[in-house]
């Protein structure tokens, strides 16, 4: 009897010290720092390709790949085309997130990384409307969808693995690398474009404009070197027999987690932020103030870069209080600083325009690009974790890549004010849906997603 009750005894203990022991094996196969680097590198190529995109379809692309009897069109055909990508980006995101939650986190992301980079090269070898008429246009189109259907699998393949590889009360510091790259490819990608808007104009046009989108083999080089040494998750791979069975990711979640798709979809809608800031703010200060193209460029360049600061700053902070916390402090404070932006550039009152989008861009948007890209992973369980982010992310960046577009049809009737008004309205819908969230950020990583 005293033996049995000792045996019995030594069961907890020994399933204790099981699990302990089971714990620090997934641990130490965590790699979150290769983790880290990898989604970095791979965003910087994604985002270095957005601003390059951006800013020459608010530049230059509308004399290059449209008729320029017309400007008018011409400007907005080129931001139209910018959008374009962005109705692309759902179907590449189920796609890839498809491949990613049954055959593995790191084979989706080598693919969309290729893509992203064929397709940018080949930009830059592009011949031009003056040259092959609506063919340019058209070939211009498919690049940029081709683009799209990349970026549309990148940023939730990255922030599903490094997520996944990062130990618990730092998950939002490492996921924040993917958005660091963020910043990193803006800053290169004004780096690059600034002393290319400074060349004369006859070279610019001709040549110039297509040095920063032949870059792109560089910067895809690296990002490849590094992807091809990073490990698969260890919590897919523990459930990797499991997942290999499950046919349509997409179908599960939508079956079991639907409301939260929903969620992300319109918490999307924040980003609205950036692509004003980035690229149509660019169109407004060249058409219709006297601020020159470098200046812009460089303003953009300058805010990013301090952004590489305060991201993961902003994403300890989210770890520290909790996700929510930080997106509304973030909301608050893009709403005011849009208002006086869009003012300053109206006075062209350069020194306040420096001081606003730093202030914006590097400080409150920088709430939300902490933490968005770890919030929206935990949302969901593991199994359709990739599938359940790109759903819901990439339909709601639709608003996103038209909102230069919808931002410059606005600007016709209503002016400046009914600009800043839309944004501040895709701001507030985003926190109304921030606020029915239940907070993820202090649940252990095998419980996320689970009732």
């Amino acid at each position: 009897m005293v033996v049995t009750k000792q045996i019995v005894g030594t069961l907890p203990q020994a399933s204790a010290a099981q699990a302990s022991v089971e714990e620090s094996a997934h641990a130490h196969r965590q790699s979150p720092r290769k983790a880290a680097l990898a989604s970095f590198l791979g965003s910087t190529l994604e985002y270095y390709d957005y601003v390059l995109y951006g800013t020459a379809s608010a530049l230059v692309f509308s004399r290059l790949f449209f008729d320029s009897n017309n400007p008018t069109m011409a400007t907005i055909g080129a931001l139209m085309t910018f959008g374009v990508a962005y109705i692309a980006r759902p179907l590449g995101g189920l796609v890839m997130a498809h491949i990613g939650d049954r055959i593995g986190r790191k084979t989706a992301l080598m693919i969309t990384l290729m893509i992203m980079g064929i397709s940018s090269i080949a930009i830059g070898l592009l011949p031009t409307y003056e040259q092959i008429g609506i063919t340019a246009t058209v070939l211009l189109l498919v690049c940029r969808i081709a683009q799209g259907f990349s970026a549309g699998a990148e940023s939730a393949g990255a922030s599903t693995m490094t997520m996944e590889h990062s130990p618990e009360g730092k998950r939002g510091f490492f996921t924040s690398s993917v958005m660091l790259g963020c910043s990193a490819g803006n800053v290169l990608a004004a780096l690059v474009m600034v002393p290319v808007m400074m060349m004369p104009e006859d070279a610019m046009m001709s040549w110039g404009w297509r040095i920063p989108f032949l870059l792109s083999a560089l910067v895809l080089a690296v990002a490849y070197f590094v992807r091809t040494h990073l490990e698969e998750t260890p919590v897919f791979e523990e459930n990797e027999e499991e997942t290999a069975e499950r046919k349509a990711p997409a179908l599960e979640v939508l079956k079991k987690q639907p409301l939260d798709v929903v969620r992300v979809f319109f918490i999307t809608f924040f980003s609205v932020v950036q692509s004003t800031f980035m690229v149509y703010a660019l169109s407004y200060a060249t058409e219709h103030t006297n601020i020159e193209r470098s200046t812009m460029l460089l303003v953009n360049a300058v805010a990013m870069g301090i952004s590489m600061i305060t991201i993961p700053l902003a994403a300890m902070l989210g770890d520290r209080i909790g996700r929510k916390p930080t997106l509304l402090i973030g909301a608050v404070g893009c709403i005011i600083t849009t208002y006086f932006y869009f003012d300053a550039l109206t006075n062209e009152n350069i020194v306040l325009v420096f001081a606003l989008c730093i202030i914006n861009q590097g400080f409150f948007y920088s709430c939300w690009n902490g933490v968005w890209c770890v919030f929206f992973p935990e949302m969901f369980a593991q199994e359709y974790r990739y599938t359940g982010m790109a759903m819901g992310n990439q339909l709601g960046l639709v608003l996103t890549g038209f909102a230069p577009a919808i931002s410059a049809a606005i600007y016709v009737t209503f002016s400046w004010q009914g600009v800043v008004y839309f944004v501040a309205g895709c701001i507030l819908i985003s926190c109304g849906f921030i606020i029915s969230t239940r907070e993820t950020a202090f649940t252990k990583l095998e419980e996320l997603g689970r009732k």
